[in-house]
């Protein structure tokens, strides 16, 4: 996900938004100390996500 799509988007979208993000990376490492993950970058790009989120977040309400 680009910071572009991120930045059109409304506060309370976000919000969902970073949930669902939040929510993937559980289950992501879940999965990973389960050994059923098959690709390990997801974590990493799902983590990455979660910060571009709380970035325009946090730009937001400065």
């Amino acid at each position: 996900m680009k910071y572009t799509d991120i930045k059109t988007k409304t506060i309370e979208e976000l919000n969902t938004l970073l949930k669902e993000k939040e929510m993937l990376l559980f289950e992501l490492n879940l999965k990973l100390k389960t050994m059923q993950l098959t690709n390990s970058s997801e974590i990493r790009a799902t983590r990455k996500d979660i910060a571009r989120i709380k970035t325009a977040l946090n730009e937001r309400r400065a």
